[in-house]
């Protein structure tokens, strides 16, 4: 992939020298860091370009893009390819989802999926090209942690990330994943919703419960926070909750790594950080989130209090989810909430709810949000094994004219109001075929 990279930014030097560069990345954790660190990487080489941050792509949006400048896309265009066939410019797409259209020739691709090579985020790849075209580019590999973390790519630490998180000088821990890890143990617990601990989370008596079954005590005053406790404390706080949680699916996802980023000039959980970018833009404040990745301490301010307003008002989604009607089959769980939760939070709504130990491994889950004239689909899958869910997307949004995006486990399309019983009369009839099948 490196070689990609090598021929994308000799491209890229030859055609800025008689055209403009328009950058167009998404608008979650990993759109805006992968946006962070490629425009601070084409300010120090140099190039003018203007910098977009966009919730998807349509056609509307490709068309009215100019054809005199470079079209760069971060974290998406993969399934945008029939769409930008028709641009009469050079167009670069720097993503990391699967690639289901034939690719244009106009279109350069740095995707590691057709390298067959390590799953790595959009702003990983946008790292590798930041330093690739200089070393001095190093101080950004931070945001690419952040940016893999974000993704849910962290898992498993591969040689490409093991050398992007050895140039971030990361701290890496190995641990139970509730976050943030740099805060003290008792409040982190209580207030823990992805993953949800039952009879933990919410639960101040059982939080106490489960740091006294941990041999945790308090020490002057305080809990310790989670990366600051010994392999010894972290193994006996792990079987305190495990004892919690038996029999439950999420078991194996709630131990991994804790990620530890340097962000002005303190040690942050790579997991809260995400969590914090991603709630700015979901609330309409991608320019905020942003200005953080770039290190504008104003906007670390502002930052911090739209975090406060959005785990409010994701709090009252998942309280308008627990008590609305929905949609269930077999196999499925289908939540309308039409104009109850805001489109750009009807993800993580999804992906909350997919984690939930209340639903079995294998449960495709479907979430819709109106967007204008427009509904956002969210899909998820609750667990790890089942139904790949943007198939399931696919073959209902086909008779519509739609486009799907996302992966295996997680998928997301817009569609017009206008055709909502239809998409979810397909939805069902997908859903329920393929249960007849199995």
């Amino acid at each position: 992939m490196l070689d990609k990279i090598k021929e994308a930014i000799s491209r890229i030097e030859t055609l800025s020298r008689r055209k403009r560069i328009i950058v167009v990345s998404h608008y979650d954790t990993d759109g805006i860091t992968s946006a962070a660190i490629f425009s601070k990487a084409l300010f120090r080489w140099g190039k003018q370009f203007s910098l977009e941050i966009v919730k998807g792509l349509d056609e509307a949006f490709i068309r009215n893009l100019g054809e005199d400048s470079i079209l760069i896309f971060l974290d998406l265009a993969s399934g945008s390819l029939d769409s930008l066939k028709d641009k009469k410019t050079e167009v670069f797409v720097f993503d990391h989802h699967e690639i289901v259209q034939k690719i244009p020739e106009n279109v350069f691709m740095v995707n590691p999926v057709l390298e067959g090579t390590e799953p790595l985020s959009g702003a990983a790849i946008c790292y590798l090209f930041a330093k690739e075209l200089s070393n001095d580019n190093r101080d950004l590999a931070n945001l690419a942690v952040i940016g893999m973390v974000g993704d849910m790519h962290e898992k498993n630490i591969g040689k490409t990330f093991g050398g992007i998180l050895k140039d971030s000088e990361s701290v890496v821990k190995k641990g139970l994943l509730v976050y943030p890890s740099t805060r003290p143990l008792d409040k982190t617990l209580e207030y823990s919703s992805n993953p949800f601990i039952p009879g933990v989370s919410g639960s101040r008596e059982g939080v106490l419960e489960v740091l006294r079954g941990a041999g945790i005590p308090l020490e002057g005053g305080r809990y310790k926070s989670l990366h600051e406790l010994s392999d010894e404390e972290m193994g006996r706080l792990i079987t305190s909750v495990m004892l919690k949680n038996v029999g439950r699916k999420n078991q194996e996802e709630m131990l991994g790594n804790i990620f530890l980023v340097r962000l002005f000039n303190r040690l942050e959980d790579a997991r809260e950080v995400s969590a914090l970018i991603n709630a700015c833009s979901r609330m309409g404040y991608p320019e905020v989130s942003l200005g953080f990745c770039l290190g504008n301490k104003s906007f670390k301010d502002k930052a911090e209090d739209i975090y406060i307003d959005y785990k409010q008002n994701l709090v009252s989604a998942l309280r308008y989810v627990e008590e609305s009607d929905k949609l269930e089959g077999r196999n499925y769980l289908i939540i309308n909430a039409r104009d109850k939760i805001r489109d750009t939070i009807i993800g993580t709504v999804a992906s909350i709810v997919s984690h939930s130990p209340l639903y079995p491994e294998g449960l495709v889950i479907i979430a819709l949000a109106y967007n204008g004239d427009m509904i956002k689909v969210s899909a998820r899958l609750s667990g790890r094994n089942g139904r790949n869910v943007r198939e399931v997307l696919s073959q209902a949004v086909l008779p519509l004219g739609g486009e799907v995006g996302g992966h295996h486990n997680a998928a997301g399309c817009l569609i017009s109001k206008e055709k909502e019983s239809l998409f979810l009369t397909e939805l069902q009839k997908v859903l329920d075929v393929e249960m007849v099948k199995v």
